[in-house]
This record gives structure tokens, sequence and C-alpha cells, in this order.
């Protein structure tokens, strides 16, 4: 499960170049955080699919800049599947990174064959005390989100350093992903989305609650809902067997009625 470079983008991937066979999954990780979030699913899917998880700009082995707003993410992620011809992916993103696959199913939705939206919303407004937090003290803003972020009872030093080690960004990249996730809202939008879609809840996520994710379900047509029990936001982390399981149930269920169309 190597790290490699696709132009400037590092990547973990399961295997590369992609098996023609098999659907490609494009991991999108959460604000202030980079690809190796993914470590595990990368890992647990590869018989399944090709999967890709991104550095996105400004984040884990990338020293550019990163933004401020969703759109821009989301285009550079189009550049990405453009420059490595990478045809019709599904995009799997949490938090942040499932507000950039709802940009994308919504406005490029041609490009892709199905979207995958982890603990995240239609509307991601964002606490005071987030920003900050960040501005005055970066560790303290990681250790917050730790509390946060993951169920009391999930919370070993192997997940907080798992947290830690894949939260090292930049205080300046992470309060623009902030203010990207604070002006993001596609609420009135989520009919436009056209492709399959799963979306994913936690039982115990306190900062994108199962109610946004019952929203997301209500309002994108067909999509299906899941829900990982004993979970905080960081369910991929917290219970990966559980979240590589939904993922490759729902990849096996496309590619059933790829093979029925």
């Amino acid at each position: 499960m190597p790290t490699i470079r696709l132009g400037q983008w590092p990547v973990l991937v399961s295997q590369w170049p992609p098996d023609p066979k098999l659907k490609t999954i494009i991991f999108i990780h959460g604000a202030s955080h980079c690809a190796s979030f993914w470590v595990h699913q990368v890992r647990d899917l590869a018989e399944a699919a090709n999967c890709i998880a991104v550095d996105l700009p400004g984040h884990g082995l990338r020293q550019d800049a990163g933004f401020s707003d969703i759109g821009d993410y989301a285009a550079c992620l189009l550049e990405f599947m453009e420059q490595n011809r990478i045809e019709a992916p599904v995009v799997c993103g949490l938090s942040m990174g499932g507000a950039i696959a709802q940009h994308l199913l919504i406005d490029h939705g041609d490009r892709l064959s199905a979207g995958i939206l982890c603990n995240t919303g239609a509307r991601l407004k964002v606490a005071p005390k987030i920003f900050e937090t960040i501005g005055a003290d970066y560790d303290a803003y990681v250790e917050m989100l730790y509390g946060l972020g993951t169920a009391p009872e999930n919370r070993t030093p192997v997940l907080y350093r798992q947290l830690v080690a894949v939260s090292r960004c930049r205080p300046e990249v992470a309060l623009g992903d902030f203010r990207a996730c604070d002006n993001f809202d596609v609420m009135a939008e989520l009919d436009r989305i056209e492709k399959p879609a799963m979306v994913m809840a936690a039982e115990k996520d306190r900062l994108t609650p199962p109610k946004y994710a019952g929203f997301l379900a209500q309002k994108i047509k067909g999509a299906s809902l899941e829900t990982v029990g004993g979970a905080g936001h960081f369910a991929p982390l917290e219970k990966p067997e559980a979240v590589s399981g939904r993922i490759e149930n729902f990849i096996k269920q496309l590619t059933h009625k790829d093979y029925e169309d």
C-alpha cells in the first residue's frame, strides 16, 4: 500500500496503475487532515476497488497553499482526474471531503459513477471556538478535535496517535478549510444529484450529527443510508472494518447494476 506521486499529488494507493476490471474510489479527507486518514480503507478494499486517497493542496506531503472554498478543492480534483485519466470514479469524502464530493456530484456528476458521503452535511457551519483555537494554539485544536470527534469508548493511545499523525497541517491551511466549510451550503441543490449515492452516519458523531445524514439521504434521490454504531466523527479510524464493509457492499451493488445495465 504505497504512497506515490502522481504529478504534484501525493496519493496513497492500493495499486497503480488501476485495474481496469475494478471501480476506482477517490478518498477525500476532511479539514486539516491528509490522505493517511483513509489508510484502513485503502488497505481493506484493495481487492474490491482501485483505491486512491489524495493529499489535497496544502495538506499532508504537499507544501503548496490550501483553499478557503469548496469549489476550488473540487476543481483541483477534476484536474487530478483528467491528468491521470481516471474515468468515472466513485468519490468518497468525510466532513469537508464530503462537501467536496457533494459539489462534484451536483456540478460534475457526468464525470463520476457514484458518491459516498461520510459524516458530512449539506451545510457545515463551524463553531467559532474552532477558529479561535486554531489561531491561538494548533496543538490545542488537535486535542479538542480528538475530544469532540471520537466516541469515548474508542479513545486509546493508538487512536490518539493516529489522529495526531493525520492532523499535521499548517494553521493557515486549517483555517482556510474551516472557512470553506463554514460557507458551504447546498441544501437547496441536492435534488440535482443524479448518480447513486450512499450516505454514512456515525451513531455518536457530535460534529456532524446523524440528522445531517438523514437530511442528505432524504433529499438525494435514491440514496441509501447507513449508520455505524459506536463511532464518532472519525469513524473510518474508530471503526475501520465497519466503514470498509459498508463501502465494499456499496461498490458491489454498483458493479451488479453495471452488469444488469
